[in-house]
C-alpha cells in the first residue's frame, strides 16, 4: 500500500500533466467566457482576491450571444429533463420479464422514487448550469455525491477548475478539480485533526474566513486489493489535499473511494481522441465578436450625427457658446462668408444598412445556439398548418440527434445509475429508500428509456414513413381489396406506438388480442347459428300454416302424411 506522501506526490505530478494538456484550450475558453458567459470560468484563481463580484462583462455590448446561450440551456432543460413531467422510464432487456406483475411494480416504484429524489434535491439547478456550460464551452462536469438529507447532492463545476482524462475507450474516467474553501468550512468538512498545521493555526487564531485551495482527485484505483472491501479498495480512489500546505504529518485530507465514477462529464462534440468537447458557442464566437465591433461602429456613427465635432474661430475660445438645444452662439461671419461655428465634417452614416447587417449577424448567432429550434413556433411568420409545424420541427430536431445520444450516454445514464446505487446502498432498516428488488431481477441489468419531449419528437420522425405507407395501402385497397393481405395492421400499431413511446400499459399484447378475437369469432358463430335456427323455425311455422288441400298443410304433404 502506497504511503500518503507517495499518493500526494503522484497526484501533484499528474495534475501538472493534466494542466499542461488543457492549456491549449484555455485561450478559447477565456474568449467564450468574456463574450458570452462572463461569470463562468475560473482562470488563475488566487485565494482571498475579493474581486469575484467585480464587473466582468466589459467586452459585451450586444448581448445576443448571452441570451442565445440562455435559450439553449433552457431548451435542453425543458426538452430533455423537464421537471414538469417524467423524462425517463426503467425497463429490462427481457420484455417478457418486464411485464411480470412484481417486476413491473418494482420498476414503476423505483422510477417514481428516483424522480422524487431529483425533484427534492438541487438536481435541476445543477443541470441548468451544466447545459449552459455544455452549449458554450463544449464540456460540462457535475459531481454526484451522497447526501444525508437529499440522498444525493449535485455539484456542477465550471471550466478552468477541473481537469479530465479519458480511458482507452474514450470514456472520461479521471477528474482533478481545484476549489477554494474557507478555514471554517475546511475544518467542518475534514475535521480539525486532519487539516494541515497552517490551517489548524489559522482556525485557532479565528481566521475562519481565510481561504485555502483544496485539490480533489478521482481516478481509477490501480493499486486496490480486490479481496479487501473498504473505501480505499473501490474501483475509483478519491484523494483530497491542501494544495499550498506541505505538512508531513497530514499530507492528505481524506482518502476514500467510489464504486462508480461520480463525475458526469458530457461533451457536445468530440474530435478524435480529444478529452474536451467542441460546442455551438465555439461555432458562434466569431459572429459574437463581430457583433460587438458592429455595435461600437453604430454607436460611434450615431454619436457623430447627434453631437459632431465642431470648428470655430480662435476668438471664440474664451467666449460663451454652446451646442445644446436652445442655446445661441453669436459669432461674426468667416472670411469666406460661411458660418464660423460649424461641424468639422459632414456625417451621413447609413444606419439602416448597418442595422440590417447587425440583425443578420444576430440571426447567425441564434442559429449557432439552436435558438431558432427552441423558439421556432414564435418565429414562424408563414405557418399554414399544424402538419407544417411538425415537419419543420422534425427537420430541425435532426440537427440535435448526435448530441442527444451523447447526452444520454455521458450524462443522464450515469446520473440515474449513480443515484440508484446511492439510494440502494443508503437503504437501512431505519431508512428504506428504494423497494427491495424481486428475486426475478437477480442478475438482470436495468435499462433506461427516455421519454422526454426531444427524445419522443426525434423518434416520432419515423412515424411519417408509416403514415405514408398506410395511406398508400389504403389507396390500393380501394381498387383491389386483396392488397390488404400484404398489410399487417397489428405490427403497424406496435411499431407506431413504440416510435411515439406510448405507455405499454395502453397497448394490448398479442396474446390478449388473440383471445379477444377468438371470443368475438365464437360470439359471431353462435349468433349465426341462432339466426339459422330461427330462420328454420320460422320456415317450419310458415309451412305449417300453408293449406295444400285435403286437410293437410305443406309439411304434412312433404312428409307424405
Amino acid at each position: 500500500m502506497a504511503s500518503a506522501a507517495d499518493i500526494r506526490k503522484h497526484c501533484q505530478i499528474r495534475l501538472k500533466t493534466l494542466e499542461n494538456e488543457q492549456s491549449s484550450w484555455l485561450t478559447h475558453w477565456r474568449d467564450l467566457s468574456d463574450y458570452i458567459l462572463p461569470r463562468r470560468g475560473r482562470f488563475l484563481y488566487t485565494p482571498n482576491q475579493g474581486d469575484r463580484g467585480k464587473k466582468v462583462n466589459g467586452k459585451i455590448i450586444n448581448s445576443t450571444g448571452t441570451i442565445a446561450a440562455r435559450v439553449l440551456g433552457s431548451g435542453l432543460m425543458s426538452g430533455i429533463t423537464s421537471p414538469a413531467r417524467p423524462w425517463f422510464r426503467l425497463t429490462l432487456g427481457d420484455k417478457k420479464l418486464a411485464k411480470s406483475p412484481a417486476v413491473k411494480i418494482w420498476l414503476e416504484e423505483t422510477q417514481d422514487t428516483l424522480l422524487k429524489i431529483f425533484a427534492s434535491s438541487n438536481f435541476y439547478n445543477a443541470l441548468g448550469v451544466a447545459y449552459e456550460e455544455l452549449g458554450v464551452f463544449g464540456t460540462a462536469s457535475v459531481m454526484v455525491l451522497e447526501d444525508f438529507e437529499d440522498v444525493a447532492r449535485f455539484y456542477p463545476q465550471t471550466v478552468g477548475e477541473y481537469w479530465l482524462a479519458a480511458s482507452n475507450r474514450g470514456v472520461v474516467d479521471t477528474i482533478y478539480r481545484r476549489f477554494p474553501l474557507t478555514i471554517g468550512a475546511l475544518v467542518q468538512e475534514y475535521g480539525l485533526d486532519n487539516v494541515s498545521e497552517q490551517s489548524r493555526r489559522a482556525h485557532t487564531e479565528g481566521r475562519l474566513d481565510a481561504e485555502v485551495l483544496v485539490v480533489h482527485a478521482i481516478e481509477p484505483n490501480d493499486k486496490r486489493v480486490l479481496e479487501v472491501k473498504d473505501a480505499r479498495n473501490m474501483a475509483w480512489r478519491s484523494i483530497h489535499y491542501e494544495e499550498a500546505a506541505n505538512d508531513q504529518k497530514n499530507p492528505l485530507l481524506r482518502v476514500s473511494g467510489f464504486r462508480r465514477f461520480p463525475a458526469m462529464c458530457p461533451r457536445w462534440h468530440v474530435t478524435g481522441n480529444d478529452v474536451y468537447g467542441r460546442s455551438p458557442g465555439m461555432d458562434g464566437l466569431p459572429d459574437v465578436k463581430a457583433l460587438q465591433s458592429m455595435e461600437r461602429d453604430k454607436a460611434r456613427a450615431i454619436a457623430l450625427t447627434v453631437k459632431p465635432p465642431m470648428t470655430a474661430p480662435p476668438q471664440l475660445k474664451n467666449e460663451a457658446h454652446g451646442i445644446m438645444p436652445g442655446t445661441v452662439t453669436y459669432i461674426a461671419p468667416a472670411a469666406d462668408g460661411k458660418a464660423a461655428f460649424r461641424p468639422a465634417f459632414e456625417v451621413n452614416p447609413r444606419i439602416n444598412e448597418l442595422m440590417l447587417d447587425i440583425q443578420a449577424k444576430e440571426e447567425q448567432v441564434r442559429r449557432a445556439f439552436f435558438a431558432d429550434l427552441f423558439l421556432m413556433i414564435s418565429q414562424l411568420e408563414d405557418v399554414r398548418s399544424a402538419t407544417e409545424i411538425n415537419e419543420r420541427r422534425e427537420e430541425k430536431l435532426l440537427q440535435l440527434g448526435p448530441m442527444l445520444e451523447r447526452l444520454h450516454d455521458e450524462l443522464l445514464d450515469p446520473i440515474i445509475k449513480r443515484v440508484m446505487e446511492i439510494a440502494e446502498n443508503a437503504a437501512t432498516s431505519a431508512r428504506t429508500i428504494l423497494p427491495p428488488r424481486p428475486p426475478e431481477l437477480e442478475g438482470q441489468d436495468i435499462e433506461i428509456e427516455y421519454v422526454s419531449t426531444l427524445s419522443v419528437a426525434q423518434r416520432a420522425t419515423g412515424t411519417a414513413s408509416i403514415e405514408r405507407f398506410v395511406a398508400f395501402v389504403g389507396r390500393i385497397a380501394a381498387a383491389k381489396p386483396e392488397a390488404l393481405d400484404k398489410f399487417d395492421d397489428d405490427e403497424a400499431i406496435d411499431a407506431y406506438a413504440d416510435l411515439v413511446m406510448v405507455p405499454p400499459s395502453i397497448v394490448v399484447s398479442n396474446e390478449v388480442v388473440a383471445k379477444r378475437r377468438d371470443q368475438r369469432a365464437q360470439a359471431a358463430q353462435a349468433k349465426q347459428m341462432m339466426e339459422t335456427s330461427l330462420a328454420a323455425v320460422q320456415g317450419a311455422k310458415t309451412a305449417a300454416e300453408i293449406d295444400v288441400g285435403g286437410g293437410r298443410n305443406a309439411i304434412q304433404a312433404l312428409l307424405g302424411g
